[in-house]
């Protein structure tokens, strides 16, 4: 049972805490509400509160929100501020929802599971994509042609995201464990980096960066599709409770994203090319060969049959307890009401 101190500040107390530091500001550069029509303003402005979302290179839907502007122009007539705070990984985007940083992520199907196994109170409200985005990489030259050539070496991985769950489902599948090689723990970027300098035998990639290291000679050593979970958009508990319908104005978009991008994909792998800073060649491999956005978004019994399989290997790892958790986890995660009542056009034109 999670305790009351890791559970997110709710946030009503975090928007009184916005509020108090703001006047304190105001306090300390020798003026008050009333004085300043510009400091009045900015309250005035951010009145009906704050959305704070993430955006990742490994979520292309979000990327078009955000390039878009939808959810600042549909929510501004309430008064609400859009915040972004980019995610490096699933495993950033869980404890960002932890700490009530952010109120919507984007985590990887079995990130997510793993963090309401483990007391985080969230829920995957949209399925973002269905995407071939784990691999085990290696380097031009490397001799490791198979996962059983592994035993013995070293692999970087981010522990608690797809790709590292993807390395020990396939790890088991070729009759070895995690005790069989050395994982070294590094974000997705510096295991990357990691495999280019030779630091580490193999990454268990994730895309774009993959990509990019593919393009640059890396090669995909083994790939499995069956061992890649959704994406999915999880939210916290507090804010679904204290502000449905942001939470709604949040699926309108993502639904509004997924239309827009089968009609643009291009135009998608342009702006992924832009904040991953990719060449666009190989934005168009992630997004038209490895990332499957025209995706059934409602999350349920597709994202439940795949999560019930990893589920038994995060109890093995040791990253959940017990299989009850687990089985708790799996019944109270998933959350279809919000696409079930998406409706896209409520954002307005499309750009």
């Amino acid at each position: 049972m999670t305790s009351t101190s890791s559970r997110p500040l709710p946030r009503h107390r975090r928007a009184f805490a916005a509020a108090a530091a703001a006047v304190a500001a105001l306090t300390l550069n020798g003026c008050v509400a009333g004085e300043d029509s510009t400091a009045t303003s900015a309250v005035q402005e951010t009145s009906g509160g704050t959305l704070t979302l993430d955006f990742a290179t490994y979520n292309p839907l979000s990327l078009i929100i955000k390039d878009q502007g939808w959810l600042e122009d549909g929510l501004a007539d309430e008064g609400v501020a859009v915040e972004w705070v980019q995610s490096a990984g699933s495993n950033k985007a869980n404890e960002n929802l932890r700490s009530g940083a952010i109120d919507v992520g984007s985590t990887a199907g079995s990130a997510a599971l793993l963090n309401r196994a483990n007391g985080s109170p969230i829920k995957a409200i949209d399925v973002f994509s269905q995407p071939e985005w784990s691999a085990l990489v290696v380097g031009p030259d490397s001799g490791i042609t198979s996962v059983a050539d592994l035993a013995g070496k070293s692999v970087a991985a981010t522990k608690g995201t797809d790709p590292y769950f993807f390395l020990v489902q396939a790890l088991d599948e070729a009759g070895l464990s995690l005790s069989d090689v050395t994982v070294e723990q590094l974000q997705h970027a510096d295991g990357r980096t990691a495999l280019d300098n030779g630091s580490v035998d193999a990454w268990a990639g994730l895309d774009p960066i993959m990509a990019d290291a593919e393009q640059n000679g890396a090669r995909l050593a083994y790939r499995n599709l069956d061992f890649n979970t959704y994406g999915l958009l999880a939210a916290n508990e507090s804010f679904l409770e204290e502000d449905p319908e942001q939470a709604q104005a949040v699926v309108n978009a993502y639904e509004k994203a997924r239309a827009w991008a089968a009609e643009n994909p291009d135009e998608t792998a342009r702006i992924l090319a832009e904040v991953a800073g990719l060449d666009p060649s190989v934005a168009k491999t992630v997004i038209l060969e490895r990332s499957n956005l025209d995706v059934e978004p409602a999350p349920g019994a597709a994202q439940r049959s795949v999560l019930a399989k990893i589920g038994p290997t995060l109890v093995e790892t040791g990253d959940v307890a017990s299989q009850e958790q687990i089985d708790e986890a799996l019944d109270s995660l998933l959350e279809d009401s919000y696409v079930r009542n998406a409706d896209p056009d409520a954002l307005g034109a499309s750009s």
